[in-house]
């Protein structure tokens, strides 16, 4: 027995055989714009864990050099900000001299290479403070970290 009724396949006009090349371009403009925004997220995130890593080193080195002061209790640390570009004391002859060439040197290449600091002591409690810039093209230090402690 013979079907009824045929199947009819459906036939698609000629003009709708694929996409257009304006559908084409705004897809890839699309995709463009959001390359473009990945990239822009992904310079940002580099930038902000430069200025973590830095401030982590920061910390490091203050804590360094207090454990530095901690060694040595018979003698008082100072040593003032000076101004930019920050050059460690020259004369080694005492561990003073040597601590703070030592850690101003230490700051100067983990932190950034414009980073100075400064140790201030008064009454058993000493302030280490370092200070730093993100660009390493500018003398401005915008950075800082600061640590206090009871010797």
């Amino acid at each position: 027995m013979k079907p009824t009724h045929s199947p009819r396949i459906p036939v698609l006009p000629a003009t709708q055989r694929g996409m257009s090349l304006i559908e084409v371009l705004i897809a890839v403009l699309i995709l463009g714009i959001g390359m473009l925004g990945i990239a822009a997220m992904q310079a940002t995130a580099l930038r902000n864990s430069t200025t973590s890593m830095q401030q982590s080193q920061a910390v490091i080195e203050a804590n360094a050099m207090m454990d530095a002061m901690r060694a040595n209790p018979s003698v008082t640390y100072s040593l003032g900000m000076a101004a930019a570009p920050c050059t460690p004391p020259t004369t080694l002859g005492s561990v003073v001299n040597s601590d703070k060439a030592w850690w101003l040197s230490g700051l100067q290449s983990t932190v950034s290479p414009n980073a100075c600091g400064s140790i201030s002591c008064s009454s058993g409690v000493c302030t280490v403070t370092v200070l730093w810039s993100d660009n390493i093209n500018t003398t401005t230090r915008s950075e800082s970290v600061k640590v206090v402690s009871r010797l």
